[in-house]
């Protein structure tokens, strides 16, 4: 007999496509700050139709190992000083920008968008 968590549970592949990494990385924003590993989202954008695949691969294994490398989960916290803002003695006159890695940017797209569809196909939101 089924319980409720395992008729509730996702069925998400772990797999990631070579087509759904292309999807994302396609997606990413050009004329963005580098990240960790400076890597511009556009030159990904050229570089990812040579190594698509060994991305692909790398992500899967991600998943199904359930082992997400140090590297991904570090960032750099940036502080910028907001333009015009007559006082900087407060903290609504600065923005604060994370560089992260690129991998990790098209990674957290991807359960990005597997949560949207789940929260869609479940009607979880308003």
């Amino acid at each position: 007999m089924e319980t409720i968590r395992e008729q509730n549970m996702l069925n998400i592949s772990p797999t990631i496509s070579t087509e759904e990494i292309s999807k994302l990385i396609r997606s990413l924003l050009n004329r963005k700050a580098l990240g960790l590993d400076s890597i511009l989202n556009e030159v990904l954008k050229v570089a990812a139709l040579i190594i698509v695949k060994d991305l692909a691969e790398v992500a899967s294994h991600c998943f199904t190992s359930r082992i997400i490398l140090k590297s991904l989960k570090e960032f750099i916290t940036v502080v910028l000083h907001k333009e015009g803002k007559k006082d900087y003695f407060f903290l609504g006159s600065y923005k604060l920008i994370a560089l992260k890695n690129m991998l990790a940017k098209v990674l957290k797209k991807y359960i990005a968008n597997i949560i949207s569809k789940a929260a869609e196909e479940y009607r979880l939101l308003p």
